[in-house]
């Protein structure tokens, strides 16, 4: 069964653009259940991000100004 957080996250997970919720569904899929304590709150900042600058820090269109999210992001442009 699967927490609450996680059906949280995966709900803020839906996005407008097509492209970013398969991107975030694969993550949570892969990976959101490993993550620390500290890579949830990367997590949580990320999602907190407009749908088109999360989508160029995916494809690397856009440098990540806060390093401390790389981990998170690294993951993310995995999936």
């Amino acid at each position: 069964m699967k927490s609450k957080e996680f059906e949280r996250a995966r709900w803020r997970c839906r996005r407008g653009m097509l492209e970013l919720d398969i991107i975030l569904q694969r993550f949570m899929d892969n990976y959101y259940c490993q993550l620390s304590a500290d890579e949830l709150q990367q997590f949580d900042q990320l999602l907190i991000l407009p749908d088109n600058d999360l989508w160029d820090l995916i494809c690397a269109r856009e440098t990540l100004r806060e390093e401390n999210l790389m981990p998170v992001l690294s993951l993310l442009q995995k999936c």
